[in-house]
């Protein structure tokens, strides 16, 4: 009589998680470079307002028929430049955790030993949205506190419970993680190194740039629901006069734009790496 095998249990999730997490800390290059794009842009805000002080103590001349000069430490504090460079380090390292394993062929074993290819991409989505979002969190919360500690010998320097500052952190911080998981999916679609990132750089830079400009709405509302216009739009200090023209979005439309370009990563991932082959 043949005594059948006890078969083996099922993964549980927190087993992917340590799986993923092991697959990622062995590619040292990938978290030290998302640890240097973070240190990095927080220098990059710092060093921005500390050169602005100049300014602060010196304000420019009061031109005919425009208000007073007022310092925005919002826009100098939460830079687009150090913005721009998380979204790409969180993008590529979305993209490098999927079309690496392609590439070099990991693939094949992860799914040999899970089948459910869904419980893998919701592992792979928790891990680098969490670790991408903390990196963010970081940056937003370390830029803002370092330059308005800076602000405040000046008096121009604000809190958290200011209008508009918590919204604008969280912001900031979110487009990071919304990042990487867009990188997720060009590298779910693409599993090239180089199509993604260029892919990545041209929808993140490139396409905005050719929806611009007030003159057509329709152009300007197609830029203004990419990544990018999303950040800009939550950052902008309500008490300045800082703004993105005509047909501006409303601050729900952005948060809910940026949702909606997270969902939509993680649609694109989970069934483009179900339905294509290894």
């Amino acid at each position: 009589m043949n005594r059948r095998e006890p078969a083996e249990p099922a993964p549980r999730f927190l087993d992917l998680l340590a799986a993923e997490w092991i697959k990622l800390r062995s590619l040292r290059s990938t978290y030290w470079v998302l640890a240097l794009a973070s240190l990095v842009a927080i220098a990059v805000n710092v060093n921005a307002v500390h050169t602005d002080l100049l300014y602060i103590d010196h304000p420019p001349p009061r031109m005919p028929g425009r208000p007073p000069y007022a310092y925005d430490p919002l826009f100098h504090g939460l830079g687009s430049i150090a913005g721009d460079l998380m979204m790409v380090a969180a993008g590529s390292l979305g993209a490098i955790t999927v079309f690496g394993e392609y590439t070099t062929g990991l693939i094949r074993a992860t799914f040999a030993a899970v089948p459910d290819r869904r419980g893998v991409i919701a592992a792979k989505v928790l891990l680098i949205g969490g670790i991408t979002g903390l990196a963010g969190l970081v940056v937003s919360a370390g830029s803002f506190l370092a330059v308005n500690a800076m602000l405040a010998s000046r008096h121009v320097g604000l809190s958290l419970a200011d209008d508009g500052c918590l919204r604008a952190v969280l912001g900031y911080a979110a487009i990071v993680p919304v990042c990487a998981l867009i990188g997720m999916a060009l590298g779910a679609l693409l599993r090239h190194a180089t199509a993604s990132i260029v892919s990545l750089v041209m929808l993140l830079f490139v396409l905005p740039m050719m929806f611009g400009g007030d003159r057509y709405r329709w152009l300007k509302e197609i830029g203004t629901h990419l990544p990018p216009a999303t950040v800009s739009r939550l950052t902008i200090n309500p008490n300045s006069t800082t703004t993105m023209g005509k047909y501006a979005p409303s601050v729900l439309d952005s948060w809910i734009t940026m949702g909606l370009w997270a969902a939509a990563a993680v649609a694109v991932t989970a069934v483009t790496v179900r339905r294509r082959d290894v």
